[in-house]
């Protein structure tokens, strides 16, 4: 594995590319091909599988609960609450839905989905007495922009947060401006939703990657996972529900691309020179 191939999360070594599953369960692939996609990417390393409540209604948290059952000790497992189910009354309830759907008795991660006038305080308690209680090992937050982030470590116990999961990918650089190095220089992971681009993104399509990737021998989506985790503190969640995408994209952890290609790559997508809102899906 190449240098920019692992990065840590809370004490563990992952691989920087992982599994998402937004649609998942939700019949864009049958059941079968779903699951053996799942197998497929936990055999070759690919250990880590992110979820949420909010997709496909638990229907993903269902599927991902029947593919790791007997391999759930291969599985860096992450999960994420609704804002409005983040609180003292619903939390816990909430977490052991997820936890009965996903047929564990642990979550290795849990993220705050999303900031919605959320007391970060109370969520902040919340989380760290479910780990206390042995329900989750670390905790996380997702779409949080950088005055969240500033906000979430002036409470106490804020700074336990392990990641922040946020859209990015090529054509989405906006993190690149201040919220990712402030996130780097705290040791808090981020996890890169979409790092293809997202529904609609023609970003497969363009001559560019397409030329590059032929170069390289790796498919399109490989070399723009690729460029995704080439720095270290970035895990990208690709969603794929078949073996033959997981084949393709587990290639990106082993290709370095050159400077040069990189600079040729993002000439019409150049880093961000101020600071930039947020992107969310």
């Amino acid at each position: 594995m190449t240098h920019h191939s692992t990065l840590q999360i809370a004490g563990h070594t992952l691989p920087s590319l992982g599994m998402g599953s937004w649609r998942l369960g939700q019949g864009r692939y049958s059941e079968q091909q779903e699951i053996a996609a799942l197998h497929r990417g936990l055999d070759l390393g690919l250990r880590v599988i992110d979820t949420a409540e909010m997709y496909g209604d638990g229907k993903s948290e269902t599927l991902i609960g029947k593919a790791i059952e007997d391999r759930r000790d291969q599985t860096y497992l992450v999960s994420k609450v609704y804002p409005w189910n983040a609180t003292e009354r619903q939390l816990e309830a909430s977490l052991d839905a997820s936890l009965n759907r996903l047929r564990t008795d642990n979550l290795d991660l849990y993220l705050l989905h999303w900031q919605s006038g959320n007391d970060l305080q109370e969520v902040v308690n919340l989380l760290e007495a479910m780990k206390k209680k042995g329900k989750i090992n670390a905790w996380g937050v997702s779409n949080f922009d950088l005055p969240a982030m500033q906000s979430l470590l002036q409470v106490e116990g804020g700074e336990h947060c392990a990641v922040n999961q946020v859209f990015y990918n090529l054509a989405g650089r906006g993190i690149e401006y201040d919220l990712a190095p402030w996130c780097a220089e705290r040791s808090i992971a981020m996890m890169a939703y979409c790092p293809l681009g997202g529904a609609g993104s023609h970003l497969l399509d363009l001559d560019e990657v397409k030329t590059l990737a032929a170069n390289y021998q790796v498919t399109p989506a490989a070399l723009l996972l690729a460029w995704v985790i080439r720095q270290n503190n970035i895990l990208a969640i690709p969603e794929s529900g078949n073996i033959q995408h997981v084949d393709d994209n587990v290639q990106a952890l082993q290709l370095e691309i050159s400077e040069q290609d990189c600079a040729q790559l993002t000439r019409y997508y150049p880093a961000p020179e101020t600071a930039e809102p947020l992107e969310i899906r």
